[in-house]
């Protein structure tokens, strides 16, 4: 087995934080992903110090480690924000979830980059949502800000590598940038990972623009839509229009070592039996 492999899920943190490892442990994950507060709240009550207690001694307890664990930030938060109280919210927001993380001792931060809402260019989106960041990264230390790729849906910016590469090019401290990529996310946004020369491409245009070393996790899900969809619809391994043979690759792909793989597919009951099966792909 090869266990450079960190597959796991995104687990509920219901009822506090310290529950979503316990979760990731009961479907037989060795990676995790969890929201550090409520996802459809701008700002929530901080964390107690026996919440964090109880979460550091439980990961300590299951074996998971920052390398292995993926936060991702509220759903309301936009980076790139053309309204200035929306941006304005947003990056306060953000910075709390970015201290939330310090807390926990996680050392990393997911999030979709930001929207133009059709006000300004992509270009000015991209341009804020680094200065966004930097503002963070200022405020904060330890914790990376990690820009997941989009499908491309409504005015969703981050659907092409060149963006992601933008942001990155404007942040200060590049130790404490990365990338997490979504495979629905880039086969809506028009990346071939279905075919064996798409998938080959894909990775070698990925290296060249943004390259392997910013990587900091994936989000491993079926697609619902067809490729070049631009449409943002999870489905469960196997059963989408990715089928089986994308992931079988990713397993058995080095470069996809030592970072979490989160599955975000549709049907929770179904995550062991899909953890399992990534397990037993990795093989080598």
């Amino acid at each position: 087995m090869n266990y450079n492999k960190y597959i796991g899920a995104h687990v509920s943190a219901s009822g506090g934080v310290e529950n979503a490892p316990l979760n990731a442990h009961n479907i037989g994950a060795t990676a995790f992903a969890l929201f550090t507060k409520n996802q459809r709240q701008w700002f929530s009550p901080a964390l107690t110090e026996k919440s964090i207690a109880l979460f550091k001694s439980r990961c300590a307890e299951y074996g998971y480690t920052p390398a292995q664990i993926l936060p991702h930030d509220s759903y309301l938060i936009n980076l790139g924000s053309p309204d200035a109280d929306s941006l304005d919210k947003s990056r306060k927001s953000f910075i709390e979830e970015m201290q939330r993380c310090e807390q926990l001792g996680l050392d990393r931060l997911n999030f979709h980059p930001g929207s133009h809402l059709k006000k300004i260019s992509e270009d000015d989106c991209l341009k804020t949502i680094a200065e966004s960041i930097n503002i963070a990264l200022d405020k904060t230390q330890g914790v990376t800000a990690v820009l997941e790729n989009t499908a491309g849906q409504g005015t969703n910016v981050g659907y092409r590598f060149e963006h992601l590469r933008a942001i990155i090019d404007l942040i200060d401290d590049k130790s404490r940038v990365g990338v997490c990529i979504d495979t629905q996310h880039a086969f809506a946004a028009g990346y071939d990972l279905l075919s064996e020369e798409g998938f080959v491409e894909v990775w070698r245009h990925f290296d060249q623009v943004i390259g392997f070393n910013y990587l900091r996790g994936m989000h491993i899900n079926d697609s619902k839509k067809e490729l070049a969809s631009r449409v943002d619809r999870h489905e469960t391994l196997r059963n989408g229009l990715l089928g089986p043979t994308p992931f079988e690759r990713i397993m058995k792909d080095s470069r996809f070592d030592n970072i979490p793989l989160i599955l975000e597919t549709p049907d929770e009951s179904l995550w062991t039996e899909e953890i399992e099966w990534l397990k037993i792909r990795s093989k080598v």
